[in-house]
């Protein structure tokens, strides 16, 4: 492209005295692409924000892989060699047993509630540092450490505590479901009651933990469960979290039937599947405005070409080729893609900054289980839209320039 056709064009753009319509459309066309392009952006990196802050806020607690078992018991008996197979398998970072049951809690008060009971070996220098549940831990600690020295201790979610109002050195009464047998006499299930004194309390950010988990020690969690020397399954830590679905093949190949692995991918499949549908919606969706401002441009220049009809006769009278006529408009549009691109990029970018740095919109953690709007710019997003909406921008100078290069400089000259 020659620096006369640059010059044109840019002539083009701006205004002149008796026109200056065609100088508040190029502006026009050029907000259209910055709106279109920040708004891509912003969005996008909210939804990452809820991606990323979901999938750390789940694995505080969630393992990277769960060995389960099949069948309607739901535990494995020789967990011990289980655990030393697991352990040994590559890509494993650290192994421990659990147990899970779900139970109601009475702090003493008229008021009872339910939610799960997680059982983990107590902390120590030992212990295997599974999940980060324990260094969540607000008031007290992991230890399940009770005044009486038998071990009956229970960490409780902050806002399952702030409910019960049960505070560190209460009692609490679970009534587990145990074994889950009914009774003949009142044919309802017969429950396993236990009493625990609260030793700690955690907060991860993460409403479904903060509101309905209690985590007490292993052996503690097995008499609750009327699993005996049993376990629930095994929680795996792997070395990257992103390695956790090879790792759980391998292990699922080795352990064979009757075991079983999960990943946490797989723990929380629909959860994740949902954010990602909703991306690509959103993402759909905010590029129709980028389309639009794909229009923008296109009845720009198709002005200017009406505008300029005379002006363009007379360029090809004097040997403007028909290509060189194609690159002056097709400068015009591709000037409009860019100048708006790197601008809505720059606004959606110190948006996206902003709205991370200062969490301007808060959010109910009992619906979206996080408390403000996260954001997470990718830079494979950014690429990507800077692409999409350059590319908008030079596809839509197509038809008023090929309009353009037709005009036979004669008629073009007698136009009024």
């Amino acid at each position: 492209m020659s620096s006369l056709e640059l010059s044109i064009a840019w002539r083009y753009l701006r205004s002149r005295r008796g026109s200056k319509l065609l100088s508040f459309i190029s502006v026009i066309a050029i907000v259209g692409v910055i709106v279109g392009v920040s708004a891509l952006i912003v969005v996008m990196g909210v939804m990452n924000g809820l991606q990323r802050d979901l999938r750390e806020k789940i694995l505080i607690g969630s393992p990277d892989i769960r060995v389960l078992t099949f069948g309607e018991n739901m535990r494995i008996d020789d967990w011990q060699s289980v655990l030393k197979k697991v352990l040994a398998q590559p890509g494993v970072v650290a192994a421990a047993p659990f147990v899970m049951t779900q139970a109601l809690v009475n702090a003493g008060h008229d008021y009872t509630d339910g939610g799960y009971v997680v059982g983990i070996p107590p902390q120590s220098r030992d212990a295997a540092e599974v999940t980060e549940i324990r260094k969540h831990a607000t008031i007290g600690d992991f230890r399940f450490a009770s005044s009486d020295g038998r071990g009956r201790g229970i960490v409780l979610g902050k806002l399952l505590a702030g409910r019960l109002a049960a505070f560190v050195g209460d009692t609490v009464t679970l009534y587990c479901r145990g074994s889950g047998q009914i009774s003949p006499v009142t044919g309802q299930f017969t429950p396993q009651i236990a009493q625990f004194e609260v030793t700690g309390v955690f907060e991860t950010g993460m409403y479904q933990y903060d509101d309905a988990y209690m985590y007490v020690a292993l052996p503690v969690a097995q008499e609750c469960a009327s699993l005996g020397e049993a376990v629930t399954g095994i929680e795996v830590k792997t070395e990257s979290r992103w390695d956790a679905r090879s790792v759980a093949e391998r292990l699922s190949k080795t352990l064979d039937f009757p075991y079983r692995t999960v990943d946490w991918q797989e723990q929380n499949k629909s959860l994740f599947q949902a954010l990602k549908l909703e991306k690509l919606g959103m993402g759909l969706i905010l590029f129709l405005i980028i389309l639009v401002a794909a229009f923008n441009i296109v009845s720009n220049l198709t002005m200017v070409v009406a505008d300029k009809t005379r002006e363009i006769g007379i360029l090809k009278a004097m040997g403007m080729t028909r290509r060189s006529v194609l690159r002056v408009f097709f400068a015009q549009g591709l000037v409009i893609g860019l100048v708006g691109t790197v601008l809505g990029v720059t606004i959606g970018i110190a948006a996206s900054l902003a709205l991370g740095k200062y969490q301007f919109i808060k959010l109910n953690p009992e619906i979206y289980f996080i408390d403000h709007l996260p954001v997470a710019t990718d830079p494979t997003d950014v690429v990507w839209t800077v692409i999409a909406s350059v590319a908008v921008a030079a596809l839509a100078t197509l038809y008023p320039s090929r309009q353009a290069a037709r005009l036979y400089p004669i008629e073009a000259i007698r136009h009024e």
